[in-house]
């Protein structure tokens, strides 16, 4: 478990399944995200986050703020057929109650000092869609640089989808750049 200021990083519990599935198929939550996100694709991401634990010793924590599942937030193996395939990746989701408060990057700074200390990765990186300002703000906030050879087309979305222009972000092991 990760303890900050104000949330309560751990391991995802059978209990946090439905907030969880709730805000993973929430279509305004999704919005940048994911296009008709539904609970079946809320309950895969949830298990495959959990995998990634099981396999790769990383995956989203759920956030927990004043007692209350607030989102997920960690580090995971670089999303497969893309750029970042093979690397540490960063990323953050939370409930609509909990936005505009701080809490994603407070969470993913947590998830930054847990990964440099508990990972041998030189750098991590992140990727949003090129139209996510919001998370690229958060990025920013990380200390987080965009990379300029780092933009790529994303194979989840179709060629007409907004979402398929993604942008790649990426932050050093301190002391080694």
């Amino acid at each position: 478990m990760i303890h900050t200021a104000r949330l309560v990083l751990r391991p995802t519990e059978a209990r946090d399944r439905e907030p969880l599935i709730a805000m993973l198929a929430n279509p305004e939550v999704m919005r940048d995200l994911v296009r008709n996100p539904t609970r079946e694709t809320a309950q895969a991401s949830i298990d495959r986050h959990i995998g990634y634990r099981d396999s790769h010793g990383l995956g989203f924590w759920t956030v927990e703020h004043d007692g209350a599942v607030a989102g997920l937030c960690g580090l995971k193996p670089g999303a497969p057929n893309t750029p970042i395939q093979g690397e540490t990746e960063i990323g953050w989701l939370f409930d609509l109650p909990f936005w505009g408060k701080g809490l994603a990057t407070e969470a993913a700074r947590a998830s930054l000092e847990w990964g440099w200390a508990n990972t041998p990765a030189p750098r991590v990186v992140a990727i949003t869609a090129a139209g996510h300002i919001k998370s690229q703000q958060v990025m920013d906030r990380l200390g987080m640089h965009r990379l300029v050879d780092g933009d790529f087309n994303h194979p989840l979305f179709a060629e007409e989808d907004a979402m398929r222009a993604t942008v790649t972000f990426a932050i050093h092991r301190p002391g080694t750049h």
